[in-house]
């Protein structure tokens, strides 16, 4: 089988499986098997219907069952690919819209009721029917597409992470669900004011229990009903995508839930899963972990990531749950794993998965970026598989968020005693292409802003500096919703965000700070640039552990005359006059960005604007400035002009 792009709709006639398909499927080589498994209408003899076709090695006998023949488990019987394990059939009369599941006998004796592994749609929670649907839509983003990723590492990248449930409800109408067709012209409209580039949305993948925020998911192939039909999903992508906007969707290849209706035992045997549970059930989460030493495993999630980019447009994928994949005693302690092969915690099975992910999507989609989630140190997730890493785009920085956040939430007096917590990162900080992220994770016990120590204004000034200072530091962006606005509460997955809290100046004036930001990062080469180089970081001064201020200063080889960002950070509520700071230019420095501007709730401390550099070296550069350092603030100060 050739692989190959699609285009509009990417759909083959949805003929019988063939010997082809059947053998690259055992191969583990089928990247597509969504265009011959599943559901899909058809005609058979002159007469519409739907073919079926499902995976299903340990059983006995497979039938198709739904709305269209009274939910008769025995009517409609599939017949197996010559002893292939995959079994199908026409059934004539069936059509889009139809909910259906499958009857399995297997050869074990065991009668199960199951979801369908491939369908395209399923039905509204707590129902667990598949839906036939057949992904027909006029897609209007062909200019978006064509140039998407031509800027490559060095393009701003500013990430608003989304849980499309609880962002924008619609009160007024008993806090209902908001449609994707709604979410579309809302959500494009507030990132576009408040300057993201991309929205990275919560798995949007089909999931019974809602309060798994969709990381617990049960349809690989399917959008959740919950806010319309897969055709408003792509409404959704494609609306964003004309205003300018990327989208990239969590996905989650490495466990899934053990729900009667889904994957686990799917036809009597452990199909999906290690049937050890040392190996197959995640001690934390008691959800099943697939077993990526099955070829036919490997192509359904193989197929699952092609799916969401040849039919949903998506730019990116975020893949959960990294560690897991990689190492067979996460979470477990010892006698409570198996060791590979070769005696090791290696999960060589997952690497290689991961591996041959990262390589089919770049090959497929060279402008689509793959984020891993990985919360150790394991090595070269984010370089190229030809160089012995796992073929990444970009890795989450999940240290840099705990030390950031552990420092911010300490009372300003006892931070001189944790400065190495600021500093730490930059032994670290190139040895992969990170994301800097302030995510759901972070939030869900409590907010930012409720972190922050002191009093209101306090909690505010120490927000806007710890903002600040993500969008100073080098790699991507990533703030999850509402922390712009200055959420009080933790968010919750059952309500909407606060959004009232924007009649309040302080909260109107972190939002402002925010979009203020995304602005000057996204039009300053200096601050995105080299995001994963070191020639575009330099410490100017990391040691004022006393008075617990930094300052830094980010470049771009972009030309010789871009001009270099000085960063100066204060970490507690005393301003600091007579701030000398050594720059590389003479001339004047202008005050871009101030934390402390009254326009965003701050005390409008600083230096008014314009600084001169004078010929007086300091921190091994040839100039300084002389600073009013504002209290818990951070100023961004660019050459002028005629520098």
């Amino acid at each position: 089988m050739t692989l190959s792009k699609h285009g509009t709709s990417g759909r083959r006639d949805a003929g019988p499986v063939t010997a082809e398909d059947i053998a690259l499927l055992k191969e583990g080589r089928h990247f597509r098997l969504y265009e011959v498994m599943g559901a899909h209408p058809a005609e058979h003899e002159g007469e519409s219907g739907v073919r079926f076709a499902v995976w299903a090695p340990g059983a006995e006998s497979v039938a198709v069952f739904g709305d269209f023949n009274g939910w008769n488990k025995e009517s409609r019987p599939l017949a197996q690919a010559a002893g292939s394990g995959v079994w199908e059939g026409f059934i004539p009369g069936a059509a889009p819209g139809a909910m259906y599941k499958y009857h399995i006998r297997s050869k074990n004796g065991r009668r199960l009721d199951k979801a369908d592994p491939f369908a395209f749609g399923a039905e509204m929670p707590p129902g667990t029917a598949s839906v036939v649907r057949d992904l027909e839509y006029e897609w209007g983003d062909g200019e978006w597409m064509r140039n998407r990723g031509g800027a490559g590492p060095s393009a701003p990248a500013s990430v608003y992470e989304v849980h499309l449930g609880s962002w924008m409800r619609v009160p007024e109408e008993g806090d209902r669900f908001p449609t994707y067709r709604e979410l579309a012209p809302k959500l494009a409209e507030y990132v576009l004011k408040t300057g993201f580039t991309h929205v990275e949305l919560l798995p949007v993948m089909e999931h019974p229990f809602y309060g798994s925020w969709g990381y617990q998911c049960t349809g690989y192939f399917a959008p959740t009903s919950r806010y319309g039909s897969p055709e408003d999903f792509m409404y959704l992508v494609d609306h964003l995508h004309r205003n300018g906007i990327g989208v990239i969707l969590d996905w989650v290849p490495s466990h899934f839930p053990d729900d009667a209706h889904g994957l686990s035992r799917f036809d009597g045997t452990h199909l999906f899963e290690h049937e050890d549970p040392r190996r197959g059930v995640h001690p934390e989460w008691n959800s099943r972990l697939f077993n990526y030493g099955r070829n036919e495993v490997v192509a359904f999630l193989l197929s699952s990531a092609l799916f969401w980019l040849d039919r949903y447009h998506v730019d990116g994928l975020r893949v959960d749950a990294v560690a897991t994949m990689l190492s067979l005693d996460d979470f477990r302690k010892d006698g409570e794993w198996i060791p590979n092969e070769y005696g090791g915690r290696e999960n060589l099975d997952g690497i290689a998965f991961l591996q041959r992910f990262n390589e089919v999507v770049h090959e497929q989609y060279p402008g689509v970026v793959t984020i891993a989630e990985e919360s150790t140190a394991w090595p070269k997730v984010s370089r190229p598989v030809r160089e012995g890493g796992l073929g990444f785009d970009m890795k989450w920085d999940m240290g840099w968020t705990h030390d950031t956040l552990f420092y911010m939430s300490l009372d300003p007096i006892r931070r001189s005693h944790h400065h190495d917590m600021l500093t730490f990162r930059m032994m670290y900080a190139f040895d992969e292409n990170f994301v800097l992220s302030l995510s759901h994770d972070d939030v869900s016990c409590s907010s930012l802003l409720e972190r922050m120590p002191g009093d209101d204004w306090s909690k505010f000034a120490n927000l806007r500096l710890l903002l600040g200072y993500l969008y100073a530091q080098p790699g991507k962006k990533l703030l999850f919703m509402g922390d712009e606005i200055g959420q009080w509460r933790g968010w919750s997955h059952d309500r909407s965000l606060d959004w009232h809290l924007l009649e309040n100046p302080l909260n109107k004036g972190l939002q402002r700070w925010v979009e203020d930001l995304n602005q000057f990062y996204r039009r300053t080469p200096a601050m995105h640039g080299d995001d994963f180089s070191p020639e575009g970081f330099r410490w100017i001064d990391c040691h004022d552990a006393r008075q617990s201020t930094l300052a830094l200063m980010r470049s771009a080889a972009s030309g010789p005359q871009e001009k270099e960002i000085v960063v100066v950070c204060n970490f507690t509520p005393v301003p600091r006059p007579n701030h000398r700071i050594g720059v590389p230019r003479e001339g004047i420095w202008r005050e871009q960005l101030n934390s402390d501007a009254s326009e965003y709730g701050g005390s409008n401390q600083g230096s008014m604007g314009d600084v001169e550099a004078s010929p007086i070296p300091a921190h091994g550069l040839p100039f300084s400035v002389n600073l009013l350092l504002p209290p818990l603030g951070i100023v961004f100060l660019e050459p002028a002009a005629s520098s």
